[in-house]
Order: structure tokens, then sequence, then C-alpha cells
């Protein structure tokens, strides 16, 4: 559904990506309306799927979830049940924060939160028992530097 976009729109996506706990009032006041229209376009957006699910960001360190590991894969299996079976294999492990299918020499990259290299190692021989990979990479993140889900709007 393509929905139309407008600055107040925007000033309310952007008011929620900083802070979507936000009360509507606190929302109304930043963008300069009042709180039922807030609420309508807010709706509205929803219905549209422009706003997504809502959630809490955890500190994943804070957790003991202190390696993050950039997982590249390369295979030699394109086949349609290979495929389900390592989407599958993906959507199971709760390590696996993003997966992405890729153009280029490589065909896989998953960003993967563990909470330390021998937690990796199970993962990825888990994996690996599951299904057939030709070759995969593993770097260590030594540092986030940056790290957001808010859109440049």
């Amino acid at each position: 559904m393509n929905v139309r976009i407008d600055d107040v729109d925007r000033k309310i996506l952007g008011a929620l990506q900083r802070d979507a706990s936000q009360s509507l009032d606190e929302i109304a006041k930043e963008v300069g309306s009042s709180k039922t229209p807030v609420w309508n376009r807010i709706r509205k957006l929803k219905e549209a799927g422009v706003i997504g699910q809502q959630t809490v960001f955890l500190d994943a360190e804070a957790l003991g979830f202190e390696a993050c590991f950039f997982v590249l894969i390369r295979t030699s299996e394109h086949e349609a049940d290979w495929q389900a079976k390592f989407l599958k294999a993906l959507r199971d492990r709760a390590e696996v924060q993003e997966a992405h299918r890729l153009a280029g020499d490589i065909d896989y990259i998953l960003k993967v939160r563990v909470k330390n290299a021998r937690a990796y190692d199970a993962f990825y021989q888990a994996l690996i028992g599951e299904v057939r990979v030709h070759n995969v990479t593993a770097l260590l993140s030594m540092e986030e530097i940056k790290s957001t889900t808010m859109l440049p709007l």
C-alpha cells in the first residue's frame, strides 16, 4: 500500500524513531499538533505498513553478549529445498540478528551476537550440521562504531 507522507507525518515518525514510548501528548507537542490528529496519523501509518512492530532495544553487552560476528557465507547450493532449510535454520537461531542475501562473491551475510568465541563455535557447528555450505568466514567486530534503526526522514 502506497501512502503519502507529509512534513507532519515525517515529524511524527522522527519522534517515534527517537522514542516510541512517548505519550501522544508529548508527540503532539513536539510536532505542533493536537493529540487526536496525531493519533489518527499514527493509526493511518500503521495500517499502511509504514510503522511496523514496536519493541525495545536491549544492551547486548550488559546482558553478557559481548561478541558480535559478521559471518560471510558462500554456497554452491541454490535449490529451493536447500534455501528453505537454510532460512529455517537462520530463523530458528536467536543468535542471528540479521541475515542478508547478497549480490557478488558472497551469497549471505549474517550478524550473529553471542556471549563469546566458544558460543560462536557452538552456533557455527550447529549451523553446518543442519545445512551444507561451501565456505564460511567469520569476522569478529572489535568495536561497534554506529548502530541505528533510524531512517533519514
